[in-house]
C-alpha cells in the first residue's frame, strides 16, 4: 500500500538527511514524520478528508513537516493540488522538493512532474502535481470558475489563516476612483450620482476619528448607497462597473458587515462588504474533493471542533500532534502579583518588569521581542529601553542587531518572524484578544450575539490562542524564554485554556537567573 511505501521511503530520506547534516542515522528533529506521512497516504488512497495539526510553525525550518506530505502526494499514481501561499511555494519548490529528488534514497521512486499554475493544465491526461495558491483555488471555489476540476486530491497547508484567506476573497471593495468609472459610464445620471457622494462623504467625515480609521456603515449611510443602487439598477444596470456590480452583489447577501475605511488627509474614503461568517461559503466547497489540511495549532482538541465550526466542516478525521517536549519546550514567566492590563498600574508595573529582564539577558548574544500591541504604549516603551540600552532597540523593523530589541506588535510579528533568527526571550504584554473597540470585532461580535452564539468562546479566545501559539513557535526552536505579563491568565476561567496552548513549558512567577544561561538555551 502506498501508506508502507511513503513510510519506507521517508524514513530512508531522512536517515539519509541525518546523517549529511552530522547527525546519528536514527535521530530525526521531528518526531511525527513517519506518522503524518502514513495519514496523507492514507487520505488518498481512500479518498477521505483530514485535518493535521503539526504543532509546528510553517516558517520553522528546523521542523519542516513538509516531507511528510510531499513523499506520499509524489508517489501518488494518480494527479494531485497542493494549496499553500506564494511564500511556502517558493520555500517548496527552492528548499524541499529540489531535496528529495536530489536524495539517492529515493532516486527512481519520484517521477511526478510538478508545476506551478492558477488554473489545471489543459492536457486531459495530466497525472501530475499543481501547485497553486489559496487565492486562486479559493476564487475558483468560491466563484464556482471551474478552473480546477473536481474531485482532486488536494492539500491544503497553512490553514491556520484559511477564514482569513476566505474572507478576502469574498469582500468586496468600492475605491475612490470606481466613483470616477461610475460617472463615466453613467453619464446620464451624473447629478444622482454626484449628490450620494456629497451626502455619504459628509456623513461619514462628521463621524469621530478612532486609532483604527475605519467604522461600521449606519443605516444613514446604508441608506444612501441602496438608494443610488435603486436609482442606477433600473436604467443603467448593463452600464454599471464591474467593482460596482461586485459590491452590490455582495452587499444584498445575509450577514455582512458593511464598513468604511477613511483616509482623512487624503479627504477620501473605501467602502467594503464582507462576510460576517464563512462557514456557509467554506461548507460547500469541501464536498467536491477530499482534502488534507495542515495547520500549526488550530484548536486545543485533536477533533477540532470550534476550528471545523469556524470553516464548515463536518465530520472528518482529525489528528493533533504536540510539539516534543524534549525539543521544544519553553520556559514560562507568568509573574503573579501584577496589576490587570486595564488598570491604571499596569504600564509602570509592566515597565520595570521588561526593564528587570533586559538587565538579567542582557550578555546573551540573541534577539529579545516586546510584543505590545497597543500602539501608544509601544511607542512609549521603544523610546523607554532606547535611553537605556540604546541603537539595540529598534520598533517593527527586520534590521535588527545581534544583540538586538525589537518592539512590535503581533501583525508584524507574524508576517516577519520568519525573517529573523529565533528570539532567546519573547515578552508579551497582553494576551492577543481581539479589542471590541475595533468596529470589525464589533461588527462580528454583534453578529455572534444576534445568534444566540457564545462569542467570547467561538471568536475571541481562539482566535488569540491562535496567534499566541504562532508568536511562540520560533521560540520553542531554541527552547527560549517566554514571560507573559497579562495576569488574567490567573484569574480568569480560560487561563487553564491559555496555558494548555503554550505547553509544554516550564513555568515560574520569579525570576531565575538560570534560565539566561546561554548554555541552557
Amino acid at each position: 500500500m502506498i501508506e508502507v511505501e511513503a513510510h519506507n521511503l521517508l524514513q530512508s530520506f531522512l536517515r539519509s538527511r541525518s546523517v549529511s547534516v552530522g547527525k546519528s542515522p536514527g535521530q530525526i528533529s521531528w518526531p511525527h514524520y513517519l506518522t503524518m506521512a502514513r495519514l496523507v497516504a492514507r487520505a488518498l488512497r481512500l479518498g477521505r478528508s483530514a485535518l493535521i495539526q503539526t504543532g509546528v510553525s510553517p516558517v520553522s525550518h528546523h521542523h519542516s513537516y513538509r516531507f511528510s506530505y510531499l513523499i506520499p502526494v509524489l508517489i501518488w499514481s494518480e494527479p494531485a493540488l497542493i494549496v499553500a501561499p506564494q511564500w511556502l511555494l517558493t520555500e517548496l519548490q527552492q528548499e524541499e522538493i529540489p531535496q528529495l529528488f536530489e536524495s539517492q534514497a529515493l532516486d527512481a521512486h519520484l517521477t511526478q512532474p510538478i508545476i506551478q499554475g492558477d488554473r489545471w493544465p489543459q492536457e486531459s491526461n495530466f497525472q501530475g502535481i499543481l501547485l497553486t495558491t489559496p487565492e486562486e483555488w479559493l476564487s475558483d471555489r468560491l466563484g464556482r470558475f471551474r478552473r480546477f476540476p473536481p474531485n482532486i486530491p488536494t492539500i491544503i497547508d497553512g490553514v491556520d489563516d484559511l477564514e482569513t484567506w476566505t474572507r478576502e476573497q469574498l469582500t468586496t471593495c468600492i475605491q475612490p476612483q470606481d466613483w470616477t468609472q461610475l460617472h463615466q459610464q453613467a453619464p446620464q445620471h451624473t447629478d444622482i450620482i454626484r449628490e450620494a457622494k456629497i451626502n455619504l462623504t459628509q456623513a461619514i467625515f462628521q463621524r469621530p476619528a478612532n486609532p483604527h480609521h475605519c467604522h461600521l456603515l449606519d443605516q444613514a449611510e446604508q441608506a444612501i448607497l441602496e438608494q443610488l443602487y435603486e436609482d442606477l439598477v433600473e436604467t443603467v444596470s448593463p452600464a454599471v462597473p464591474d467593482a460596482w456590480t461586485q459590491f452590490w452583489h455582495q452587499w444584498q447577501a445575509s450577514e455582512q458587515l458593511r464598513w468604511v475605511k477613511v483616509n482623512r488627509e487624503q479627504g477620501t474614503f473605501s467602502l467594503y462588504c464582507s462576510p460576517a461568517e464563512v462557514s456557509s461559503s467554506l461548507s460547500q466547497i469541501w464536498l467536491l474533493q477530499p482534502v488534507v489540511l495542515i495547520g500549526g495549532a488550530l484548536d486545543l482538541q485533536k477533533t477540532a471542533p470550534t476550528y471545523r465550526q469556524l470553516v464548515g466542516l463536518g465530520d472528518i478525521t482529525g489528528v493533533k500532534f504536540s510539539p516534543d517536549r524534549n525539543s521544544q519546550l519553553i520556559q514560562l514567566y507568568l509573574p503573579s502579583r501584577l496589576p490587570l492590563p486595564n488598570t491604571p498600574k499596569f504600564q509602570a508595573a509592566l515597565i520595570e518588569e521588561i526593564r528587570g529582564l533586559l538587565c538579567m539577558s542582557a550578555t546573551l548574544e540573541g534577539l529579545t521581542v516586546l510584543l505590545i500591541e497597543d500602539t501608544p504604549l509601544k511607542t512609549q516603551i521603544g523610546a523607554v529601553f532606547a535611553a537605556e540600552f540604546g541603537s539595540r532597540v529598534q520598533v517593527e523593523t527586520t534590521k535588527v542587531d545581534r544583540p538586538g530589541i525589537l518592539v512590535t506588535g503581533w501583525e508584524f510579528w507574524r508576517q516577519h518572524q520568519g525573517k529573523l533568527p529565533p528570539p532567546h526571550l519573547l515578552a508579551i504584554a497582553t494576551l492577543p484578544l481581539p479589542s471590541l473597540e475595533h468596529p470589525l470585532v464589533a461588527g462580528r461580535v454583534s453578529y455572534y450575539k444576534q445568534n444566540h452564539l457564545d462569542w467570547f468562546r467561538l471568536y475571541l479566545l481562539p482566535t488569540a490562542l491562535n496567534e499566541l501559539q504562532r508568536a511562540v513557535a520560533p521560540v520553542r526552536d531554541c527552547q527560549g524564554i517566554v514571560a507573559l505579563f497579562d495576569s488574567r491568565v490567573l484569574h480568569r476561567s480560560y487561563g487553564e485554556q491559555v496555558l494548555a496552548a503554550l505547553s509544554p513549558l516550564a513555568r515560574i512567577d520569579y525570576l531565575d537567573t538560570t534560565w539566561f544561561n546561554s548554555r541552557s538555551l
